[in-house]
């Protein structure tokens, strides 16, 4: 089977349980040639060899990306849903002014994704959502060099590291961060954003992809992580626990419990600490600018 650059593809040896894009095909040391695997809707990396991968037909594609526009759409029904029954935003303003004399202010996102299709989507999400972010594309071993330079930039509330992670096949301990994939690119970006802001309450921090080193990245400093199971995630994980943080009230801490049922893939594959909100009512509304918020805007 010729492979090029671009194909959709599953692992005979997994039962062609996981769709992945042809990232790469490469030849090792030995001889070898395998292709470099990124996960069609969540956010694992993988490399195979090519006997094991057989293309995945038209009608298994489009039946594939539909169960995943089917459960991120499940989600934003029950964020919609919370928010319109009071659930998000619960901020005493003591005093009888009307709704409408006020605007919303939820906490400012900087995305920063190792997979650039993944980050148009997830930026589609965030304006949905109402949330104002910057998205950056950037791989995942260059992640950490760059950050100090977007921070300093940007100066955001809520910061997302990720793009795609997983274990190494022959991996003998998952508690070695050697033994995977992109981890310790994740671990070296969350040091570098704790440099330059220390407190998790100051910059509330998401880090990880699928079957990320969990313990590693909390320790580094993240407020949020994958994947204390070594899960999969869902591509749009991230966002979900940003959304929660946004629009929690600045004066309300949020359990993390929580924040991952906000989530598609839940506890398995996401954890973290309790967290402040940062979400914030102004007022008066501008009658220039009915809302300070929703910008979405995506750096390559």
């Amino acid at each position: 089977m010729e492979l090029k650059i671009g194909d959709i593809v599953a692992r005979r040896s997994y039962n062609r349980d996981v769709f992945f894009k042809v990232d790469g095909i490469v030849k090792t040391e030995s001889g070898e040639t395998r292709a470099r695997l990124r996960g069609l809707d969540v956010r694992l990396m993988a490399d195979s060899p090519l006997e094991d991968l057989v293309k995945v037909e038209d009608d298994n594609i489009y039946n594939y990306r539909k169960r995943f526009i089917k459960r991120n759409n499940e989600c934003l029904k029950r964020i919609f849903a919370r928010r319109a029954n009071g659930g998000t935003v619960n901020m005493n303003r003591g005093d009888d002014k009307s709704p409408s004399d006020f605007f919303d202010l939820p906490g400012r996102v900087l995305h920063v994704d190792g997979n650039s299709e993944y980050l148009r989507l997830c930026a589609a999400i965030y304006e949905q959502l109402g949330i104002t972010a910057r998205g950056i594309h950037i791989p995942e071993k260059d992640q950490p060099a760059s950050l100090p330079e977007f921070l300093k930039d940007y100066n955001p509330d809520i910061l997302v590291l990720t793009g795609h992670d997983g274990i190494i096949k022959s991996s003998k301990s998952i508690l070695d961060i050697s033994n995977y994939h992109n981890s310790r690119h994740f671990v070296e970006g969350v040091k570098a954003a704790r440099h330059f802001k220390c407190n998790k309450d100051d910059l509330v921090i998401f880090a990880g992809a699928c079957q990320s080193h969990y313990e590693a990245l909390l320790g580094a400093g993240a407020n949020f992580a994958s994947s204390p199971l070594r899960v999969f995630i869902h591509a749009f994980d991230p966002v979900f626990i940003v959304e929660k943080i946004a629009f929690a009230p600045i004066n309300q801490t949020v359990s993390v419990n929580d924040v991952i049922e906000n989530t598609i893939t839940g506890t398995d594959g996401l954890g973290g600490i309790d967290t402040w909100g940062k979400y914030r009512k102004g007022f008066p509304r501008s009658r220039y600018q009915s809302q300070i918020q929703g910008t979405v805007n995506i750096m390559n």
